[in-house]
């Protein structure tokens, strides 16, 4: 998987991409590469309690590309919408890895947040929605831990990921818990 996540640095679309972006709600950061770079501090502290050298670099590998194409992605598309950031990104990826799960988990990595927004507006949220996710998804250990290295960053709100890590352990064995969002 390094050789793979060396291969994405030196792509030419994602060293134009991750040049984009200004400051916003969620990202006040602005450019994704400076998002990218917060991420992976997160990962760098987190990387003591990871099982392998291997989680490593597919959570290296998700960092680099979830968020890479939200220049060339359509404003405001639901997340399967082939011209949203996550499809764009996702197949993006499908040129370095056939690794299904770490597709999905490009695919869907912000419907955690989409499901916690409708739970707070509402008080309850798309079951189905969050079943179909719960079946997508394989190593649940990887994505809450993606989950929560992308979820703490400066302008969001951490509240959301013990609330997502909680839902999604009533239903899916995982050893990550509320403890881990840093």
């Amino acid at each position: 998987m390094r050789d793979i996540v060396e291969r994405v640095l030196a792509d030419p679309r994602y060293q134009k991409n991750v040049e984009y972006g200004k400051p916003r709600p969620g990202h006040p950061e602005g450019k994704v590469k400076a998002h990218i770079a917060e991420v992976i501090a997160n990962l760098d502290a987190i990387r003591p309690r990871l099982k392998s050298d291997d989680a490593y670099w597919k959570l290296l590998f998700l960092i680099h590309v979830h968020d890479t194409f939200k220049a060339e992605a359509g404003r405001n598309v639901p997340i399967l919408d082939p011209q949203s950031h996550a499809s764009l990104a996702r197949q993006f990826a499908a040129e370095y890895t056939d690794d299904g799960d770490l597709l999905n988990m490009i695919q869907f990595h912000d419907e955690n947040y989409s499901l916690w927004k409708e739970f707070g507006r509402h008080g309850t949220y798309d079951g189905e929605r969050f079943q179909a996710l719960l079946r997508r998804i394989e190593d649940w250990d990887l994505f809450l831990i993606f989950t929560i290295v992308d979820g703490t960053t400066p302008g969001k709100d951490k509240e959301k990921l013990a609330w997502f890590i909680g839902e999604v352990r009533k239903h899916r064995q995982t050893e990550v818990d509320e403890t881990w969002v840093l």
